[in-house]
């Protein structure tokens, strides 16, 4: 049985921070091996974000929970106890020992219904046995570090289990409830053909040979992944109607709506940057942060930093000028679902790594106060990294699940095929059509076509709305051929966006866009948590080597080196990423960065009260007390969740009067609490007590 060895390679390949020279390889923190371990499960299961989110959220906690247990001021999550070093063990072999039994177990529960099972499940194991544990420990005493451990896993997983995931009964995580409300459409033929299509609402795809992303065999006709996670718990996030979104930016613009314009200029837009992805259209461009990048949040209003002075090593950032169709090309490639396949939330983490890898890297929490261990770093790393992008997949699932934006492959095909809306005069006008852009969408006639600026080679005869675009992935679904197909006009009904034939769209709706809030998310805590948005010495990367990169299609044409000054310049290329490869338009990306900036701040406030304990001496409140009919009344309290709480009465409020009522201690599972009491004729007064036990 082959094992990964205790030392990795602490860089993914290709992405450095501009003062590597080489990739270092040394010892890493039992955290940090268990990151590896789940970022290794998901890039060979099938790539279901929300649920790689939740996971690796999970795991941090149980990581993190194994650490706080050995130390006096940190609190756990979803675990609270505090046991006593074992006899014979120093405080960094228990920790060791704890937080590897919390997340060997917890992988082993949630990669037991992973698509490669049969592999990542010996690794698992296999891992734990060359750190020198055991597989078959079944303790749960807490006077061992493995009981200590095994005890976080019970803990954190009872806690998890029923978090509206559908963890049990599905390892594909979806809700059997859920219909679309419009039919499939075959992605392999012209035309949008489905009947009743409702061009404001997402729509299944049907596709020959599907594939995922990173190559595992897909249902050919799309199921939504993780339409349940409206009603998923989050860590951070609260709202006052569970059946709402979690951040709602609204209705996002729809076709003949009072946003109508809007609709149809981003979806136009999306069809220009199709035509964007040809290397050999003589565009270049300098994508060095000096030129690109500083865009303030849910805009595209940067243009570089000021004077393309590095702010931090007060250096000229070096130009960096590549061909348009190169750079889009690895721009959509990139950031697809990460370099290898760990979909945006392990992307992140797999990048977070590489900040912390960098020589000379520091590890102070918030960039301040004392230099703390690699462990320490990692465990605080991880749990507030991962809960900002599981509540990232709260909030823009619960977007998807409530509102249903549709895709611009539907769009793009199904206007495209009723006409052009811009003129009423000229042939083939429809007021669902797209609009007419010279350059972009045209009308075909006889004149242009005479002319040979449209071909009837390409399908093009008098009356069609041809569109200037990508042409699709060379060869067939299954054996992709080699080559660029280019950019060239042919008829709207048959775009295609710049993804493998096999692949095309995600299954789930567009709006708001998952990749943006993953990132803006990250990208929060990455700043807070380094105390500076700046990559370390202002500069990270990733190089793409000329003609073996790309493999949607041969390329790029020339090595492409990707830049970001900060977190969130690499954020927002993430996102902008997705227009170019024709899975987003505009509003998906810009409200999904908003949203993400909400779950990375609001997870890294919460995070820091478990790491200094505050959040035991937070003051909460009771927001009600209402009488509920037949004799009852209703108490309605603030809460943390995983913390226990209890309501107390008492006859007049004197220190030693109050008393528990029974049956009301209860593990919040979310932002507040309401307990119903019977009422007695005489007068009671009533309190919440908060405590980590039940």
């Amino acid at each position: 049985m082959s094992t990964r060895p205790i030392l990795l390679t602490r860089l993914l390949a290709g992405l450095t921070l501009s003062c590597l020279a080489a990739t270092p390889v040394f010892a890493l923190s039992t955290a940090r091996q268990w990151d590896e371990e789940i970022l290794a499960g998901i890039r060979i299961d099938i790539p279901k974000p929300p649920v790689h989110a939740r996971n690796l959220c999970d795991l941090s906690i149980c990581m993190w929970d194994a650490w706080a247990a050995y130390d006096a001021t940190a609190v756990g999550i979803g675990y609270h106890g505090k046991p006593a070093v074992p006899s014979g063990m120093t405080l960094a072999q228990a920790r060791d020992k704890a937080i590897s039994y919390a997340a060997w177990r917890m992988l082993r529960e949630r990669y037991a219904l992973s698509k490669n099972a049969a592999t990542t499940l010996p690794l698992l194991d296999a891992r734990l046995t060359t750190l020198g544990y055991s597989t078959s420990s079944t303790t749960r005493d807490t006077t061992t570090a493995e009981g200590v451990g095994s005890s976080v896993y019970d803990a954190v997983s009872a806690y998890c289990l029923n978090d509206g995931s559908n963890q049990t009964y599905s390892p594909a995580y979806s809700d059997p409830s859920y219909f679309p409300s419009n039919q499939p459409m075959i992605t392999g033929q012209p035309f949008n053909t489905a009947p009743g299509y409702l061009p404001n609402v997402w729509q299944p795809l049907a596709i020959t040979d599907a594939q995922t992303q990173n190559g595992i065999p897909a249902d050919s006709i799309q199921k939504y992944i993780g339409s349940q996670w409206l009603v998923a718990r989050p860590f951070a996030l609260s709202r006052d109607d569970s059946a709402k979104p979690w951040i709602d930016p609204g209705i996002p613009p729809l076709l003949n709506s009072d946003r109508d314009a809007q609709f149809r200029n981003e979806l136009v837009d999306v069809i220009r940057k199709s035509g964007e992805l040809d290397a050999n259209d003589g565009v270049t461009m300098n994508i060095d942060p000096g030129h690109w990048g500083g865009n303030s949040l849910g805009a595209n209003d940067g243009t570089g930093y000021p004077g393309g002075i590095n702010p931090i090593t007060g250096n000229p950032y070096a130009p960096n000028v590549v061909k348009r169709g190169d750079f889009t090309r690895v721009l959509a490639e990139f950031w697809a679902d990460g370099p290898n396949s760990e979909t945006p939330p392990g992307h992140w983490n797999s990048l977070a790594n590489t900040v912390t890898d960098s020589p000379g890297f520091v590890r102070k929490i918030g960039g301040t106060g004392p230099v703390v261990s690699d462990l320490e770093w990692d465990v605080k790393l991880y749990v507030a990294l991962n809960t900002a992008v599981h509540d990232a997949a709260c909030a823009a699932w619960g977007l998807k699940r409530y509102y249903e934006g549709p895709r611009p492959i539907s769009n793009i095909r199904w206007m495209g095929q009723q006409g052009q809306s811009s003129n009423p005069l000229l042939p083939s006008y429809s007021p669902n059509g797209l609009p007419l852009l010279p350059d972009v969408v045209e009308l075909v006639t006889n004149a242009t076509i005479a002319s040979g600026r449209h071909s009837a080679a390409n399908g093009l005869y008098a009356g069609v709305i041809a569109i200037k675009a990508w042409s699709g992935q060379p060869g067939t679904p299954g054996n992709p051929g080699s080559g660029a197909s280019g950019v060239r006009w042919y008829p709207a009904y048959s775009w295609i966006p710049f993804q493998a034939k096999t692949f095309v769209t995600p299954a789930f709706p567009g709006y708001v866009s998952g990749h943006s809030t993953f990132s803006r998310a990250a990208a929060e805590v990455l700043t807070s948590i380094t105390g500076s948005p700046f990559f370390p010495n202002g500069l990270g990367s990733f190089t793409a080597p000329a003609s073996t990169y790309l493999k949607f299609e041969s390329g790029p044409t020339q090595q492409v080196r990707l830049e970001w000054g900060t977190y969130y310049d690499a954020a927002d290329q993430a996102g902008l990423s997705r227009i170019w490869g024709g899975i987003h338009v505009s509003v998906d990306d810009l409200e999904g960065r908003k949203a993400g900036a909400k779950c990375g701040k609001g997870a890294w406030a919460l995070a820091k009260k478990y790491f200094d304990g505050s959040v035991l001496t937070t003051p909460f409140n009771i927001t009600s007390v209402q009488p509920a009919g037949s004799g009852t009344i209703q108490v309605k309290s603030e809460t943390t969740r995983g913390l226990y709480y209890k309501l107390q009465q008492s006859p007049d409020m004197s220190a030693n009067s109050w008393t528990d009522v029974a049956g009301t201690t209860t593990q919040a599972v979310d932002t507040s609490i309401t307990y119903s009491v019977t009422t007695s004729a005489a007068r009671r007064f009533y309190q919440v007590v908060r405590t980590t036990q039940p």
